[in-house]
């Protein structure tokens, strides 16, 4: 079976991660896979070495100085429809709305998996949102929260199929023979809590600074740590507010960026805790990989993280809950054997296998 996985970016976003990841196991299970992606900036591959039994087709995609957020994604899809257009695969699946609407608009018939639904008020956005969620032939959502939402809002009726977590990678991190990879970042670091994705509204990073300030007179010591972050769309008006709360605060946090994704598993094995707090999520992923590593997790009470996550984490709804929540599992001890046990549950060979059957019904 031929099958092209379609993303939007080449960067290290959760969607991206997933779309690697289900091409890797689906390559293992004997499927002949593509990958198609935007490749902006000046990018040849993606952020992490892939499979050589995956074929990879970056799309050049020049930045624009000054361009606006509607006109790039609508750039986007069109780049990426153009390069589709006579593609012949046995199944097509679009991981976002961008290559959705760029497959549509191709000619092509197309899966999507809705990771989660968004929020635009753009209306050419708002369109290209819709659009991407009716008319794929049909649809995967890695939970069933937002199945649920994706039923009542679109009357759609998507598979359910979770994401797998590599968790003999972050395992490894944790394990006394990396134990100098920890201690490079606790000598770089000190003790601290890590949040990873970007500074924008969906990560609830403003509320990490204000639990975070809450926090500090408990734990003088302790550092936030912000890694990762990569996105298309424009997110300066919040990290303009989130650097003014900051100053208000006192707080300082540590912005790393992109981490190189072999120094990951370290970063998240060395961390006391792992915040994630976002007010929206799909499955959760990273909180996943920290769990494996043995780090305890302070998450958003949401639906899709209960239905994950189980009693593995510890909740809390709002910036003092948070803190008390950190503040609770720093003082511990936390018993980690739980959470690595529900991280190894999830594989990516078995999303894989469950992929192979939704195709199997759609194959052209």
């Amino acid at each position: 079976m031929r099958v092209a996985l379609l993303t939007y970016s080449t960067k290290p976003r959760g969607g991206v991660v997933h779309t690697l990841a289900l091409a890797e196991a689906l390559a293992r299970a004997g499927a002949d896979v593509d990958v198609w992606t935007l490749a902006r900036g000046g990018d040849r591959t993606f952020f992490r070495a892939v499979d050589p039994a995956v074929g990879l087709r970056p799309v050049p995609f020049p930045d624009v100085p000054g361009e606006a957020v509607g006109a790039r994604i609508l750039r986007s899809i069109r780049t990426l429809r153009d390069a589709l257009r006579g593609a012949e695969y046995d199944v097509v699946h679009a991981q976002d709305c961008i290559s959705a609407n760029a497959a549509l608009a191709a000619g092509l018939r197309c899966l999507r998996t809705v990771h989660h639904l968004d929020t635009f008020t753009t209306p050419e956005l708002v369109a290209c949102h819709d659009r991407a969620v009716l008319e794929p032939a049909g649809h995967v959502c890695v939970s069933e929260a937002v199945a649920r939402e994706v039923r009542e809002q679109y009357g759609v009726q998507p598979v359910v199929i979770a994401n797998g977590v590599d968790a003999g990678r972050f395992e490894q991190a944790a394990s006394p023979a990396a134990a100098p990879q920890r201690d490079r970042w606790r000598d770089q670091l000190g003790h601290y809590v890590l949040a990873v994705g970007g500074i924008e509204p969906r990560k609830g990073s403003i509320d990490l600074l204000e639990a975070f300030a809450l926090l500090r007179p408990r734990h003088p010591h302790l550092r936030l740590v912000l890694a990762g972050g990569e996105t298309l769309f424009d997110y300066r008006d919040y990290r303009a507010a989130f650097d003014r709360r900051a100053r208000d605060l006192g707080v300082e946090p540590t912005m790393l960026g992109v981490v190189d994704d072999d120094a990951l598993p370290s970063l998240v094995a060395a961390a006391r805790t792992m915040a994630f707090v976002s007010t929206k999520e799909g499955f959760g992923l990273a909180a996943l990989e920290a769990l494996a590593a043995g780090v305890p997790v302070v998450a958003r009470d949401l639906p899709v993280l209960r239905e994950v996550f189980g009693s593995t984490v510890a909740f809390a709804t709002d910036p003092a809950g948070i803190a008390e929540a950190v503040d609770g599992v720093l003082r511990g001890p936390t018993d980690a054997v739980p959470g690595r046990g529900l991280a190894r549950s999830y594989t990516w060979d078995a999303a894989a296998r469950a992929h192979l059957e939704v195709y199997a019904g759609h194959a052209s």
